[in-house]
């Protein structure tokens, strides 16, 4: 009889150590197969630019160069989003993380280039400048925060030799 009532008891607590983990649930990591809101932002995101890309190439189907340019920029995008991703994964320092570096700052600047070329060829002359000079300044400077203003070159710069005794 004792040996029923302590068998019940045990039951008992599992139950409740049960019940409390199911209410209780480990909060859910972004990136890590969690279903938290953020975790589904991304996605949703892509799916929206999807929808739109197919839009914008159902409605200019007959401009081939339309098409041509809708479909580049969300191919372009996609890789570029990819790219960061296996670069925000990539441990510091390693010779893979430089390597997506550069096809970082060539996709963004391949995309800036693509809508700067657009945009001025609707734009009166003087504004066409602009939009050129902003480009330009725009992958000039993306040029130097991504390779020589970076924290993995600072890290490899020789720290000065103190003098005196250690």
């Amino acid at each position: 009889m004792a040996d029923e009532k302590a068998h019940a008891e045990q039951n008992r607590q599992d139950a409740d150590q049960n019940q409390n983990q199911n209410q209780n649930p480990p909060p859910a990591q972004p990136g890590r197969g969690g279903l938290d809101a953020f975790s589904r932002l991304p996605s949703a995101g892509l799916i929206f630019l999807g929808f739109n890309t197919a839009v914008a190439v159902y409605r200019a189907r007959d401009n081939p160069w339309l098409v041509s340019f809708v479909v580049l920029s969300f191919l372009d995008l996609l890789l570029l989003f990819y790219c960061l991703h296996l670069h925000e994964a990539a441990p510091r320092n390693s010779p893979r993380r430089r390597h997506l570096r550069t096809a970082v700052w060539f996709l963004a600047s391949f995309l800036t280039v693509m809508f700067s070329y657009r945009v001025a060829a609707m734009m009166p002359l003087p504004v066409a400048v602009l939009v050129w000079g902003a480009a330009a300044l725009t992958v000039g400077l993306g040029f130097y925060w991504f390779f020589i203003n970076t924290p993995d070159a600072d890290n490899q710069k020789q720290q000065p030799k103190k003098l005196g005794r250690p």
